[in-house]
């Protein structure tokens, strides 16, 4: 079995007019059209049985739209034995009652939320973002948030390796989950900061775009039950992600963890 824990679709009237203008704006060439039904046969080419749809809300006034999409995602009808879909929450830091909106994520079944803070502009140690962290977790919901370089915000890296430092310093929070395994091209950084900490990294992008065998060490050092397998699809191939991973030298339950053991956990 494998798991994509990070992975973006839109509905079929917005796909269409924000792939192609995100693709101008970040140069990447998108391996699907950004829908589900492009997502799920890149799925059945790659062998992956399920994967985690993330949404970003960008301005408080799209939370309402996000959460009926995500919703419509999750009670879809899948194949009992073909590839499935699953998406979690999304909130925004500007939300002045980010308490009842947690709180009603939480009641509505989702299992965690995602944050982008480039491109809700705010950096990750803003204390709105530790107030989401602080009650995501007495709600026990994860969390995941795009970590480093961004080409949407090429001037400013709205979350360092220093900033996550502070924040699990001064919060301390649960089910915290770094994407791009931890810093997108500050790797060295994250792997002196960030690896070992009681955090999960995910995979996405950065494994096709990283040195091997720096990927290799930091998953090694910061241990196979804490790492994501993540493509960061339509911006990465998915195919070619599970090819990567299955081309490091690493052992056979280590690779299962990283699959969809440690994400299965998380779902669950």
């Amino acid at each position: 079995m494998i798991i994509d824990f990070h992975t973006h679709i839109f509905p079929e009237k917005v796909a269409e007019k924000a792939i192609p203008k995100l693709a101008d704006v970040i140069h990447i060439a998108p391996s699907t059209n950004g829908t589900a039904d492009s997502l799920l046969d890149s799925m059945a080419r790659a062998g992956i049985h399920t994967s985690v749809i993330l949404p970003t809300v960008t301005n408080v006034k799209q939370f309402d739209s996000i959460i009926r999409f995500a919703q419509s995602i999750n009670e879809r009808d899948f194949s009992e034995n073909g590839p499935r879909l699953f998406s979690i929450a999304g909130i925004h830091p500007d939300m002045c009652d980010y308490k009842e909106k947690l709180t009603l994520i939480q009641r509505m079944g989702f299992k965690g939320i995602k944050i982008h803070p480039d491109y809700q502009g705010v950096y990750f140690d803003d204390i709105r973002y530790m107030r989401i962290l602080d009650k995501a977790s007495e709600l026990g919901l994860f969390t995941i948030t795009h970590a480093g370089y961004d080409p949407y915000s090429p001037e400013k890296v709205h979350c360092t390796p220093e900033r996550v430092r502070r924040v699990l310093d001064e919060v301390m929070p649960q089910k915290l989950i770094l994407a791009h395994m931890g810093c997108n091209e500050f790797y060295e950084e994250s792997e002196e900061l960030l690896v070992g900490q009681d955090i999960y990294l995910d995979t996405a992008y950065s494994i096709c775009h990283m040195d091997g065998k720096q990927l290799c060490r930091m998953i090694k050092s910061h241990g196979a039950h804490r790492i994501l397998f993540g493509t960061d699809t339509p911006w990465t191939d998915q195919a070619e992600a599970v090819s990567v991973l299955r081309s490091l030298p690493l052992e056979d339950e280590e690779r299962e963890q990283i699959f969809w053991k440690n994400a299965r956990e998380l779902l669950a």
